[in-house]
């Protein structure tokens, strides 16, 4: 995400994710974040990128016929790379995640990087609802009430990269210019996606860190913070043990007059907590964040972090003299992710929310299609157990937007149950990338399925690296992968244009043959 992850309010209230609503029937809305965009800051390190913005005309509905309203939908474009049509110079667009789509350019180096080397055309159309493409002209009046923000679905946002892709190739003159998909976390899942429902228009795609398996009967709800917990388990026993424990103590002292004031002060927040649980997500968020950017390299992504911040965070919380109390290690902690420049001097126990970063409208898709079951385990997680819980799920959207959530649309409309017997006949032409250290993977594709649908694993990989900007410090491994992408882009690109070759052959030769 982007991608991105990618990427709140303090997920938001990323991840913990596009989830479960609630912790319990007592409790308030658990935080649901957009998975691709893995926080609620600016990134403060994008990379240097060029590209001209323009605007396209979409439908506002493009499965009803009754009404031609539209608006105008901001895309990115660059093509001093492109070797032009009359040399089927490829076209390489990124999958708009839900946020604003220059956040998400300038933080895939990937495409940048990779696209001189085949004269390609780099293309980021921004999702429906996101950024500046609001179908009703402003957020305030997209994003009214269920009436307006009715279109805003996966669906419609394909269509839209469907209608803009024919468009732009018509425009150019380009019709035979092949179109390869990218995507990091949703704008993943949407690229895999598009792959199968508009093969007619890519001939391929790269999917990283798509967690399109994470939906209800696929896999277990408590896969998300199983792996969290694991990540945090491998770096240190002790660390994951007093993280388990620290839940019972905040409640305790919660409990206790004066308590949530003794607690904010001890966490140095901005204000008193309300409530136990703002702290407990404050603190679930970071430890979910930098297990989604446990990446082997320093960044600056979401926030300033060291190069394996898990394990950074389980250093400093072991690091701590013996006796210290378990919140004071547990506040020592959560400082490497949320201060580890050393210039805050207070947190917010919530952020109100970033909609350059698609808080909004993805509380909104939680609550409609992107119904993903979370739970945690005590036998296998450090969080608090707590079980999925749709009808909770069905009532925070009916009271918020008038809405029943609809868990399984998005297996229906897309597929994902069986997806080994059902691809392998039928699918081809994508690479699901993914790293093990990424919570997200549990829903993510991690075996081949065909000889062109293939799973690149990562084991010390978390979420979508591979489509991060290289850097002089990569390991091998890290190389070795996108190397490994670049190669199917490359076949995908060839098998094209023999094809196209071998057809334009044919038609010289019945031509002639009618001359004959």
């Amino acid at each position: 995400m982007t991608g991105v992850i990618v990427w709140v309010r303090v997920w938001v209230m990323l991840l913990l994710a596009l989830s479960g609503l609630f912790t319990s029937a007592a409790r308030p809305p658990r935080p649901l974040f957009p998975i691709g965009l893995l926080g609620g800051r600016k990134n403060v390190g994008q990379s240097s990128v060029t590209y001209a913005v323009d605007y396209f005309t979409q439908v506002i509905d493009h499965f009803s016929f009754r009404r031609e309203a539209s608006f105008q939908q901001r895309y990115l474009i660059e093509k001093r790379y492109w070797k032009g049509a009359a040399d089927r110079g490829p076209i390489f667009m990124y999958c708009g995640n839900e946020g604003d789509v220059e956040w998400f350019a300038k933080n895939t180096g990937f495409l940048w990087e990779i696209a001189p080397s085949f004269g390609a055309l780099i293309l980021f159309p921004e999702h429906r609802y996101y950024g500046k493409s609001m179908p009703y002209g402003t957020m305030e009046a997209s994003y009214k009430d269920a009436d307006s923000l009715s279109t805003l679905t996966s669906e419609q946002a394909l269509a839209d990269f469907a209608t803009l892709v024919i468009d732009l190739k018509k425009n150019l003159t380009a019709a035979a210019s092949p179109v390869v998909l990218f995507g990091g976390s949703y704008g993943g899942m949407l690229a895999s996606w598009m792959r199968l429902k508009y093969p007619h228009i890519a001939i391929g795609a790269v999917a990283a860190s798509a967690p399109i398996l994470q939906f209800e009967d696929i896999v277990p709800s408590d896969t998300f913070y199983k792996i969290v917990s694991a990540d945090f388990k491998r770096e240190s026993a002790s660390c994951f043990n007093y993280i388990r424990e620290s839940w019972g103590v905040i409640d305790k002292i919660a409990s206790k007059n004066g308590g949530l004031h003794d607690l904010s002060t001890q966490f140095h927040m901005c204000r008193d907590l309300n409530a136990s649980w703002e702290l407990e997500n404050w603190l679930s968020s970071a430890y979910s964040y930098v297990a989604m950017v446990d990446y082997p390299i320093p960044t600056n992504f979401i926030t300033p972090l060291p190069a394996y911040p898990v394990r950074e965070i389980c250093r400093v919380i072991d690091s701590l003299p013996e006796g210290s109390d378990i919140l004071s290690r547990i506040f020592a902690g959560a400082s490497v992710y949320y201060n580890y420049s050393g210039q805050a001097e207070c947190f917010q126990p919530s952020d109100p929310g970033n909609d350059d970063l698609g808080v909004t409208g993805w509380d909104w898709q939680a609550c409609t299609e992107m119904i993903m079951p979370m739970s945690s385990n005590s036998s296998n997680s450090m969080f608090q157990p707590y079980d999925w819980d749709l009808e909770g799920n069905i009532q925070y959207c009916m009271k918020t937007y008038g809405v029943r959530p609809r868990p399984n649309w998005i297996t229906t409309n897309y597929g994902g149950k069986d997806i080994k017997a059902v691809l392998k006949d039928f699918g081809s032409n994508i690479v699901f990338s993914n790293g093990l250290l990424d919570p997200w993977s549990g829903g993510g594709v991690l075996e081949n399925i065909s000889s062109s649908i293939i799973a690149l694993v990562a084991p010390e990989g978390a979420h979508h690296l591979d489509l991060r900007a290289s850097t002089k410090i990569d390991p091998d491994w890290l190389v070795e992968q996108r190397a490994t992408e670049v190669a199917y882009i490359t076949k995908w690109i060839a098998a094209y244009n023999s094809d196209k070759n071998l057809q334009g052959t044919k038609h010289v030769l019945k031509n002639f043959s009618n001359v004959q």
